[in-house]
C-alpha cells in the first residue's frame, strides 16, 4: 500500500507517468489537501509541509482541523450478520463494540500493516 503517516494524518500516494512525479492526498478528512514531489524524501517533506500548513491555516482562520477520524462509526448491515456478530460476541465473552473493533482491526491490519 502506498500510504505516508504524519501527526495522525494518513496520505494515499499515486504516482503520475504524465508528469513523472508522485502525488499525494490526505486520506480521512473532507478538506482536500494534495501535495506532489519527483522523489520519495521531496515527497515525504511535501507531505509535512501540508499537514502543518494545514494545520497553521486552520489555527489562523479559528477552524477546528478536521481530525482523521473520531472513533465512531455508523453503519448498516444486514439483519442476519447483526445475529451473528451479536451471538459471536456474547460467546466471545466481549459487547460487540469489543468484538467489532477486534474484527475490523484484524482485516485493517491485513490491508494496513501497524506502523
Amino acid at each position: 500500500m502506498n500510504t505516508m503517516t504524519y501527526k495522525g494524518y494518513h496520505a494515499r500516494i499515486e504516482y503520475d507517468d504524465d508528469d513523472a512525479i508522485f502525488v499525494g492526498h490526505i486520506a480521512g478528512i473532507t478538506d482536500e489537501i494534495g501535495f506532489h514531489a519527483e522523489t520519495v524524501p521531496d515527497l515525504k517533506d511535501a507531505f509535512h509541509e501540508a499537514v502543518d500548513d494545514y494545520l497553521e491555516t486552520c489555527t489562523k482562520i479559528g477552524k477546528e482541523p478536521q481530525k482523521p477520524y473520531s472513533g465512531k462509526v455508523m453503519f448498516r448491515i444486514s439483519p442476519e450478520v447483526h445475529q451473528k456478530a451479536a451471538l459471536a460476541a456474547e460467546l466471545s465473552g466481549k459487547s460487540l463494540n469489543q468484538w467489532a473493533e477486534e474484527a475490523l482491526a484484524g482485516a485493517a491490519s491485513r490491508v494496513h500493516p501497524a506502523e
